[in-house]
């Protein structure tokens, strides 16, 4: 076999890793970007914890369909850059504030979410969930209303008592 054929083998065998390891993937178009706007956006995916990557489509088609997914070969066409999420919400997120800030120039294809292809409008809805730690604060907010709407009730009774 030829040392190319086996470098490709193993980005695949690479590319499948980070499939099974990712919560999240998000292939995206991108046509246009310029060198300081690409420079922009990885910063941005890097800061999300996202690992955002351009790949040769054939092997990112080959990775899926080693781990039987089928459903991924018509996005894989034209450039395509894949964004693993180490969450559910932050590669989404990401993508969809880029497609806002440079819409003519990125667009999302389709995502992957516990072994699921999304299409678009599900990427989207993925990006308009808030993240772990804001609802974490909603809870601990709404949780810590209660006793102290209590706390406040008793006490008026016991000043009416007194």
């Amino acid at each position: 076999m030829s040392a190319n054929f086996e470098i490709k083998k193993q980005v695949v065998e690479e590319i499948k890793e980070k499939i099974n390891n990712s919560k999240s993937i998000v292939l995206v178009s991108f046509n246009g970007l310029t060198v300081g706007e690409d420079t922009e956006l990885r910063s941005e995916f890097r800061k999300n914890g996202v690992e955002y990557k351009v790949l040769k489509n054939t092997l990112v088609r080959k990775a899926f369909n080693d781990l039987g997914v089928k459903d991924f070969d018509d996005d894989l066409n034209g450039p395509t850059s894949v964004a693993f999420g180490s969450d559910e919400t932050g590669a989404s997120k990401v993508v969809f504030e880029a497609t806002k800030k440079y819409a003519d120039k990125v667009s999302i294809k389709s995502g992957f979410v516990n072994n699921a292809k999304i299409d678009v409008n599900g990427v989207k809805a993925l990006a308009a969930i808030p993240s772990r730690e804001q609802l974490l604060s909603i809870l601990v907010g709404t949780l810590s209303g209660f006793p102290r709407g209590l706390a406040v009730a008793l006490n008026r009774v016991a000043e009416q008592k007194a």
